[in-house]
C-alpha cells in the first residue's frame, strides 16, 4: 500500500496517533465528500470557495484535482499556492458514552471527524472541447447511481456551447496530501467500544459512519 511521506510543512494540528498516511484511504474520502473547500490567497486576504471536485488519481504523486468555476468568480485567477479542504463524517462524542466515567468520571465531551487537505497550485483551462469532456465526466460520475441517468447530451448542444463561455476549467496538481482521522484512538478500548455502542444507537447517517470508522481504527 502506498503512503504519502510528509515534511514539515503541516498545514493542521496532527497528532500522531490521528495522522493518516494510505494514500487509497485519502484519495477514498476526496471521492465519497467531493465537494471541496477551496481557499486562496490574493491580494493579501484568505478567500473561500465550495467546489465540487473530481479526483484523477492516475496524474501526479498525489494525484489532481478537476473542476469548474464561474467565469464571474475570479478565484480562478488566484496565484500561488492553495489549499482544498475535503470534510469526511464527523459526530459530536459525548463523554456518558465512556466505560471510564463509571470509574473515574474524568472525562470531557470531543468532536470525531475525518479530513483532507490537498495542497497545489491552480491551472486554468479555457478549451471548449476540455470543458465539454469535463462536463460530461462529471455529470456521468454524479448519475451513475441514479435509475434515470441525466446526460450532457440530453441538452440541446447550442445550449451548451453557449454556456461554456462562461465558466472556467482548473486542475490542481496535488504537491501535498494529509489526512487527519480523528476516531477516538487515544481512548481505551472499552472506552471505544462505548463510542461505538452510542453513535449506533442514534441510528443516523452521519453517527453510523463514525461509528464504521471507530471501529476500524484500533487503539494506538
Amino acid at each position: 500500500m502506498t503512503e504519502i511521506i510528509l515534511d514539515r510543512e503541516i498545514s493542521m494540528y496532527e497528532p500522531k496517533h490521528f495522522l493518516e498516511t494510505s494514500l487509497p484511504v485519502l484519495h477514498a474520502l476526496i471521492e465519497a465528500h467531493p465537494l471541496g473547500t477551496w481557499v486562496t490567497h490574493a491580494d493579501g486576504q484568505l478567500a473561500a470557495n465550495h467546489i465540487p471536485f473530481m479526483l484523477d488519481r492516475s496524474r501526479g504523486e498525489f494525484g489532481t484535482l478537476v473542476a469548474h468555476v464561474a467565469r464571474a468568480n475570479d478565484v480562478w485567477s488566484a496565484r500561488g499556492e492553495s489549499l482544498v479542504v475535503f470534510q469526511g463524517s464527523d459526530a459530536y462524542i459525548s463523554p456518558s458514552w465512556y466505560a471510564s466515567k463509571q470509574e473515574a468520571g474524568k472525562v470531557v465531551p470531543t468532536w470525531n471527524y475525518a479530513v483532507v487537505h490537498a495542497h497545489g497550485r491552480v491551472r486554468v483551462i479555457e478549451d471548449a472541447a476540455w470543458l465539454l469532456r469535463h462536463l460530461a465526466d462529471m455529470s456521468a460520475r454524479h448519475e451513475a447511481a441514479r435509475e434515470l441517468r441525466w446526460k450532457l447530451s440530453d441538452a440541446p448542444s447550442d445550449f451548451i456551447e453557449r454556456l461554456l463561455p462562461a465558466i472556467v476549467g482548473i486542475e490542481i496538481p496535488i504537491t501535498r496530501l494529509t489526512g487527519k482521522w480523528k476516531v477516538s484512538q487515544n481512548r481505551s478500548q472499552a472506552d471505544r467500544e462505548g463510542v461505538v455502542a452510542g453513535l449506533r444507537a442514534q441510528a443516523d447517517h452521519e453517527s453510523n459512519a463514525m461509528a464504521t470508522l471507530v471501529a476500524r481504527h484500533r487503539t494506538s
